[in-house]
């Protein structure tokens, strides 16, 4: 019996900058519709999440610049559009949270990783809180800490 495991590494692609410009108060899974030919190019790993960020309008959440770059193959009929904007499917109660958060307290909602569960591409979105630049300096500290640890406990 094989089971993936929903590892980092099973990951298809991580946002690694909304790590770094954000504070990630709660993160929640979420389902994309996408259509047939970037379904084939995120199997080809050929998507970037890094400036992509989540905007609710209507009362439906929406994924904005995740780029997705089509195939050369892609079919001669569909044209295909990298940057557009994919729905996310998310529970009532989750999406009612989230639009209270972000109209109360000024929160935004990035894409931090998608990955594949059972078939079917996910979204991890998180709803994050901006950091000022002295919040990111000391971020980096932190690092090169952690790193030189390591580095002092090898020897």
């Amino acid at each position: 019996m094989n089971k993936k495991s929903n590892k980092s590494d099973d990951a298809i692609a991580v946002n690694k900058k909304a790590q770094f410009d954000y504070f990630i108060e709660e993160s929640v899974e979420a389902g994309i519709a996408l259509e047939g030919w970037e379904v084939k190019s995120i199997r080809a790993g050929h998507i970037q999440l890094r400036d992509s960020y989540v905007i609710i309008k209507r009362g439906e959440a929406w994924l904005l610049g995740c780029h997705i770059t089509p195939l050369i193959s892609a079919s001669t009929h569909v044209n295909p559009d990298p940057t557009r904007s994919r729905k996310l499917l998310l529970h009532a109660t989750e999406l009612d949270k989230f639009i209270g958060l972000i109209e109360r307290k000024g929160y935004t909602i990035v894409a931090l990783k998608m990955y594949w569960k059972n078939g079917v591409v996910k979204v991890l979105v998180g709803l994050a809180k901006g950091k000022k630049q002295h919040d990111k300096r000391a971020t980096i500290k932190e690092r090169e800490w952690q790193r030189e640890k390591g580095r002092i406990l090898v020897r």
